[in-house]
């Protein structure tokens, strides 16, 4: 017999499992709606563009075309290609005054494991990306900064990060490039947020060193010599290059930098992180909205008193004019059109279109066909892609095996694929 009582706690008992059941399907759901109704934006971020004159002399810089297309599971270069590679992964002919160094950066693992469950474990997917880089720009040395990096993660900093199985293989296979840098960790203070902590480090980092700094889930399909030779030409070198994020560029993205060593841009932009209280900006302010604020700012702190490239229709169409590039005045930011790294965006339906198995034989091949064509990349000026792994982790890529991406036709993994090694 249903008492009362049972009477009242069987539909709050039931309407717990069935929440608990049908969460992952309402909370996927509530995040479409959020991220795809008119009100959100991100058609503007995801409207047409044609890139203008100043952003192909960015991207072309003093060397011009093409990086060579690695050959899938490549772990070096042929002996001839090195060959014509001074002791910097550059071309011969570059000066050694000239050229950004090519040196690799990357930064993980800076927050406690332990008190920090979101902090992520170095995987597959992070190994993926450090081999790409590896692969493709061929750094004199490549980086990897970090705090907590042990396997299974560690509350201690002295872990030994080698026990880590991913890391082990990238210390085995890459002895003579791939280098570990050792972080201690900061204090543990109440409102602490780690993703700053990792945008100031990085140009801490580029201040001293320079070179290229890549986010742990950016891809590289092609050497980077184009943009590390006098970027922008002109007759004077930038220090710094960035990508535009979105088609609308509503900003310039800290996910890619490329940077000489004492950069005036990266110098004023750190500044910026000083006596500020981040917690009450967007997340994304210091990150992608400031650093375009301060490049049509201009560089009036740059000894040789000129302005960085404000870059802007009026700029943009006296360069075609004129014949010359607006960003040959001494500026010093280079700003790359959006499909140099950060295109497809970070949007619910570009991201889709990444991940979304090719069905069609043919639709597959022509994709293979433009990867081929392009050095490494859907299209012509991409020489990376971002995989927003804020944004697709939990959707598609925490699902990616060495399998998966061999067998399973999408856009990215067709992207990816040529980095995976026969024993994976």
């Amino acid at each position: 017999m249903i008492t009362k009582l049972t009477r009242r706690v069987l539909p709050v008992i039931t309407g717990l499992i069935l929440t608990y059941i049908l969460f992952p399907s309402l909370y996927h759901y509530g995040d479409y709606v959020r991220q795809t109704n008119p009100f959100s934006g991100q058609r503007s971020i995801e409207q047409t563009f044609t890139p203008t004159y100043s952003e192909l002399a960015c991207l072309r810089g003093g060397g011009g075309g093409h990086g060579s297309f690695p050959e899938s599971g490549s772990g070096s270069r042929s002996e001839s290609n090195s060959n014509k590679e001074n002791e910097n992964g550059h071309p011969s002919h570059f000066s050694r005054e000239a050229f950004i160094p090519n040196i690799v950066h990357f930064i993980y693992g800076l927050a406690n494991p332990q008190s920090h469950h979101s902090a992520g474990h170095f995987d597959f997917l992070s190994y993926l990306a450090v081999r790409a880089a590896l692969v493709s720009l061929q750094p004199t040395i490549l980086n990897l900064h970090y705090t907590y990096l042990s396997s299974p993660p560690s509350p201690d900093p002295g872990a030994d990060p080698l026990s880590n199985p991913w890391i082990r293989r990238l210390a085995q296979k890459w002895p003579d490039k791939f280098k570990l840098v050792h972080h201690p960790p900061p204090p543990e203070e109440e409102g602490t947020q780690y993703a700053h902590l990792s945008d100031t480090l990085r140009l801490q980092i580029l201040l001293e060193q320079g070179g290229i700094y890549l986010d742990i889930d950016v891809f590289a399909f092609r050497s980077f010599s184009p943009l590390l030779l006098s970027p922008g030409g002109g007759g004077r070198q930038r220090d710094t290059l960035l990508g535009y994020e979105g088609g609308s560029r509503w900003g310039l993205c800290n996910a890619v930098i490329v940077a000489r060593p004492n950069a005036t841009f990266i110098r004023r932009w750190l500044d910026t992180y000083e006596n500020v209280d981040l917690e009450k900006e967007a997340w994304n302010y210091r990150s992608v909205l400031l650093p375009k604020e301060l490049a049509e700012q201009g560089g009036r702190n740059d000894k040789s008193g000129d302005d960085v490239v404000h870059m802007g229709k009026e700029e943009e169409t006296r360069g075609k004019e004129d014949g010359k590039d607006a960003a040959a005045k001494g500026h010093d930011v280079c700003a790359l059109p959006p499909d140099a790294f950060f295109w497809p965006t970070w949007t619910w339906r570009h991201i889709e279109w990444m991940h979304t198995p090719l069905k069609m034989k043919e639709e597959k091949e022509f994709w293979e066909g433009q990867i081929t064509r392009n050095g490494g990349g859907l299209f012509e000026n991409q020489m990376a892609y971002h995989a927003w792994g804020q944004m697709a982790w939990d959707r598609y890529l925490k699902w990616l095996t060495p399998e998966v991406i061999r067998t399973k036709d999408t856009r990215f993994n067709l992207l990816v694929r040529r980095f995976l090694e026969d024993d994976l």
